[in-house]
């Protein structure tokens, strides 16, 4: 299967702005952590991996029939960009333990997976002008 039924992506995109949200407002950034945890699961093994579409999937399941798809290529592009954003916030917070910046980078992937859920995916703008400059 080349594609990914849009209900599991926008379930991804959901789980992302909740648990960054829970991590700023709760001052937790081992639910940043957490989320690193399963965006690389999934990036490494598949959206079928992840753990929050797994948790989504019973919600989700006469939804998922005959729901329009996403490219799998687009998607692990965009997913590779979430997992390099989130190490960036890791590694703020490990360099500066009490500090903002890791919060930022963090919120930085909670915004683009919002704007996402709300019609603009920023990972495929940036995916397609990628790719034209490559040709």
């Amino acid at each position: 299967m080349k594609e990914i039924p849009i209900p599991n992506v926008r379930a991804n995109q959901a789980g992302i702005v909740l648990l960054v949200a829970l991590a700023v407002a709760l001052r937790q950034p081992a639910l940043i952590a957490a989320l690193w945890a399963i965006q690389m699961l999934g990036l490494w093994q598949g959206i079928r991996a992840n753990l929050i579409v797994q948790l989504a999937a019973p919600l989700l399941r006469s939804r998922v029939a005959g729901a329009p798809t996403e490219s799998r290529e687009l998607l692990r592009f965009n997913n590779a960009i979430t997992v390099v954003l989130l190490t960036l916030s890791l590694l703020a917070f490990w360099m500066n333990p009490g500090g903002w910046y890791g919060y930022v980078l963090a919120s930085i992937v909670a915004l683009a997976a919002l704007a996402a859920l709300c019609g603009f995916c920023l990972g495929c703008f940036l995916y397609y002008r990628f790719k034209r400059l490559r040709k």
